[in-house]
């Protein structure tokens, strides 16, 4: 085991080392001057007219030349630090691989859209390149919500609008849009899926084969695990009587999270979404978990709600709103510690990672020696998410663990 997570940890650092590598040659690429033989714009004198001094001439060119270095700053982009951070994790409708840009490397993913006009339509997001539109739609960016002056709060970026033949917005469409494309998360989703139902399967059917003899391969990595949730986790918070009918989702909602969570520290496809900082996915889990421990509540439960035996008429009236309070701050609990932790990590190590281009504008070598620091504590936030990975799979599935367990307790005597 200790073996095993040894060679991960190594193949972790080598894919972020790999990652971090080919993002500084980007940028250095980017500060390259432009070459010698490139060819300067000619700048043409005025026609001199007779009698007019020849210091007329000397403004003309001064603004010319003015005029061009005015477009050549605002063709110069600065590095935008905050919107390189949301378009890592943020859910985009193709999944980027490398470069920016025009140089950028990405796999379209399908677009799924529904309106009551034109029913489904059904393309690759490719069709959205370069602001385009297709099919009267498009992708809102920030040149769309400049030129159309939208609101940047109600028109988001990513989100697809009806447009009509003159590329303008057109509200009506866009009101009745139902969007069930492909995105980035939602195949983030799919591909963890995929490696829950090959590991479970994959361990149960060596279970079954070999019921006399010791676990090896992959039932040797992960039996420790499940045997963990099973006495640590259920047995302990549920007890004996009860804990068999709530394995099956607290060992899905474990390796949901800890999978989920580990593909996203892998900078590379298939890993690099942000699918359990995305607010959606903890929210759907801990709303499962609300549900789950409403259906199974017992009589004795409601009576230590709403009216605690033993307490004065008076603290009722205190304590009964702030427990009925709690029974929904529960699955509200749960949904932000994940959402919050996993998206802080990704967070932060971005940023730091982000000194690299912002001290790089200002001189290339500068951004050299910052590189070492930024890289530095990005693999130490890296293996820190790491930690937090297993941490957060945890102690959601015991929470979980702990509200089934205190809504089938059983009544006794005080």
């Amino acid at each position: 085991m200790r073996l095993l997570q040894k060679k991960y940890l190594r193949f972790t650092l080598l894919l972020v080392a790999t990652a971090m590598f080919f993002l500084v040659s980007t940028l250095l690429k980017a500060e390259k001057p432009a070459a010698k033989d490139e060819k300067k714009p000619e700048v043409v004198a005025p026609h001199k007219v007779e009698g007019t001094s020849s210091k007329m001439d000397e403004p003309t060119s001064t603004n010319t030349e003015t005029a061009k270095d005015g477009s050549e700053s605002k063709e110069k982009k600065s590095f935008n630090a905050g919107e390189m951070i949301i378009g890592h994790i943020a859910d985009n409708h193709e999944w980027h691989l490398w470069g920016e840009g025009e140089h950028a490397v990405a796999i379209p993913l399908p677009v799924i859209l529904y309106s009551s006009g034109k029913g489904f339509s059904i393309f690759s997001s490719s069709h959205f390149e370069d602001g385009k539109s297709y099919q009267g739609y498009r992708i809102i960016d920030e040149e769309f919500v400049k030129d159309q002056n939208l609101d940047h709060n109600k028109y988001i970026n990513g989100n697809i609008v009806a447009v009509d033949e003159n590329g303008k917005l057109d509200t009506t469409a866009s009101a009745g849009i139902w969007d069930l494309s492909i995105t980035k998360n939602v195949a983030s989703l799919f591909i963890g899926v995929f490696l829950i139902l090959f590991i479970i399967l994959s361990v149960a059917k060596s279970y079954v084969r070999n019921k006399e003899t010791a676990p090896k391969g992959m039932q040797s990595m992960f039996e420790p695990i499940i045997v963990f949730v099973r006495d640590d986790i259920a047995k302990n918070s549920i007890g004996e009587k009860h804990y068999k009918r709530f394995m099956p989702f607290l060992l899905t909602v474990f390796f949901f999270i800890l999978i989920n969570n580990l593909l996203g520290l892998i900078p590379i496809f298939p890993g690099g979404a942000n699918l359990t900082g995305n607010i959606a996915i903890p929210m759907t889990l801990a709303v499962c978990t609300f549900v789950i421990m409403m259906a199974n509540t017992k009589k004795h439960y409601w009576r230590h709600t709403l009216a605690m035996p033993g307490i004065p008429i008076g603290v009722l009236f205190i304590l009964t709103p702030i427990e009925i309070l709690g029974i929904f701050l529960k699955p509200f609990v749960l949904m932000i510690r994940l959402f919050a932790n996993m998206l802080a990590g990704h967070i932060v190590a971005l940023s730091f990672f982000a000194m690299i281009f912002i001290f790089a504008e200002k001189n290339i070598f500068l951004g050299y020696g910052v590189s070492i620091m930024s890289i530095a504590f990005t693999i130490f936030m890296t293996l820190l998410d790491l930690l937090v990975s297993f941490l957060q799979a945890y102690v959601f599935t015991l929470l979980s663990a702990m509200y089934f367990g205190m809504a089938l307790e059983e009544s006794h005597d005080h």
